[in-house]
């Protein structure tokens, strides 16, 4: 099944310094259960940046999809919670 949602994004810098290290969370906030991936895929940047350190030529493409697993508003029934 396709997502309901499905974002896409890519960022690209000459050069890139962090004054601090980042802090970055991706939260699904309301009811019922989902399906998400979260992405991304960096060239000339490291999973973990050292603060004041220059990364030049960085491109970071970025993806986010969800999907519900049930219809919206359709409560469960007991035989389905067992």
């Amino acid at each position: 099944m396709p997502p309901d949602i499905s974002f896409r994004s890519t960022v690209r810098a000459e050069r890139l310094r962090f004054t601090d290290e980042p802090r970055t969370a991706v939260r699904f906030t309301g009811t019922g259960e989902r399906a998400s991936l979260s992405r991304s895929d960096r060239d000339n940047l490291p999973e973990k940046v050292v603060p004041g350190e220059d990364y030049h030529d960085v491109t970071v493409d970025y993806r986010l999809e969800t999907r519900l697993l049930e219809e919206p508003g359709r409560a469960r029934s007991d035989d389905e919670n067992e």
